[in-house]
């Protein structure tokens, strides 16, 4: 699985993608804290604790369908985070009154179809890893030296995996 950041607005929100089946897992306390525009992590917890409990209680069928998978927090350890896959945080979303649910399923919509085009074209997920990196103000150093590290790990990995065959 590869790990990886999304932005929706303010809101870092945090993925990984499942290439055996070719899914995404979006936090759902992430997509949470943006849906209810809280700046305060903990809050926005207790909101998909609540929220949880709630769905349950109903019989929804959306909060079986999340799992968790270790996630990169803050203080840059993973701990298990509730994930959910894109059409089961659609379903999620369409339970939160919010003014940003709208936004947040056309922003899910985007990264579905730039995913679908990285897969046709994999310099496009090299390009907007650039972009990404210089939003987050890194400098053209820092990505040029990233982009080679990444490239040396790639061929050792492909190294190791040939002489084990």
């Amino acid at each position: 699985m590869k790990n990886n950041l999304a932005i929706f607005e303010n809101f870092n929100i945090r993925r990984l993608y499942d290439e055996k089946t070719e899914t995404w897992y979006f936090s759902v306390v992430d997509i949470m804290q943006a849906l209810i525009q809280q700046s305060d992590y903990q809050t926005a917890r207790k909101y998909w604790n609540k929220l949880k409990e709630r769905l349950k209680k109903e019989g929804s069928q959306s909060v079986t369908k999340c799992h968790q998978l270790k996630l990169e927090s803050a203080d840059g350890k993973k701990y298990l985070t509730d994930v959910a896959d894109p059409e089961t945080l659609l379903r999620l979303i369409q339970s939160v009154p919010s003014p940003k649910a709208e936004p947040i399923k056309l922003w899910l919509a985007k990264v579905g179809h730039e995913r679908m085009q990285e897969m046709a074209d994999p310099a496009k997920s090299l390009d907007r890893a650039r972009e990404t990196w210089k939003k987050h103000g890194r400098s053209e150093k820092w990505i040029q030296q990233r982009m080679m590290g990444q490239e040396t790990r790639n061929k050792l990995t492909d190294y190791k995996e040939g002489v084990k065959s």
